[in-house]
């Protein structure tokens, strides 16, 4: 029993650190450089990749991570999940100024397409939102990463080029499993990551179907 219930720990924590909110930018701009390969020839060219996901994982996620272990060596976090809600106010900020700058990066340097600047918008929001309401509920991060994520995917399906029917289902698989994994390890409660997911889907799909059947 406690050999299945170590097995069933370090699955969850390995969940959590693969879907580590501040990768999901990057992991979404890999989704849809892949998803243009079809559109662009036989590959879309490696320097698009390597430019692309290179600069949005430097934005969302190396330098807000830099600031996060500096604090953690000052003793002024607890772990890397900032799993105490007051503490996560200045790496909030931190990572806000990050999505900010990547909102610009996509808009101006890669000129995406509408939809895409849209997602890039509604994320950086999100965290905001996230950020205003850690000052009085802890409210799920990675689900709200997760959440937004595939509001991301399914607008490239609704507006944008679409992909393989498959890639949803995977990707609400592995939200369900995350949702299990925050429980498991009780960094939350089931309002909270329910929350979380609603939060991120709401902010990257709803401006999106906005722009499609309303504007």
């Amino acid at each position: 029993m406690k050999t299945w219930q170590h097995i069933s720990t370090i699955a969850a924590n390995t969940l959590s650190a693969v879907c580590y909110p501040l990768l999901i930018p990057t992991y979404g701009m890999l989704l849809f450089c892949w998803s243009l390969t079809p559109l662009v020839g036989n590959s879309l060219p490696f320097s698009a990749w390597f430019v692309s996901a290179g600069t949005t994982f430097i934005l969302t996620a190396l330098i807000p991570v830099t600031a996060i272990m500096i604090r953690i060596r000052r003793g002024k976090i607890s772990d890397i999940y900032i799993t105490r809600p007051e503490q996560r106010t200045v790496p909030y900020l931190y990572t806000a100024v990050g999505f900010s700058f990547w909102c610009y990066f996509v808009i101006c340097v890669l000129r995406a397409p509408l939809y895409i600047d849209l997602v890039a918008v509604g994320a950086t929001l999100a965290l905001f939102v996230v950020m205003l309401i850690n000052f009085r509920w802890k409210i799920s991060a990675h689900l709200t990463g997760m959440g937004g994520l595939i509001g991301g995917v399914m607008s490239h399906y609704l507006v944008g080029p679409g992909g393989p029917s498959w890639l949803p289902i995977v990707l609400l698989a592995v939200t369900l499993l995350l949702m299990y994994a925050r429980l498991y390890v009780r960094a939350h409660n089931s309002m909270q990551v329910v929350a979380g997911f609603l939060l991120g889907l709401a902010m990257t799909l709803l401006p999106n179907l906005i722009m499609m059947y309303v504007v």
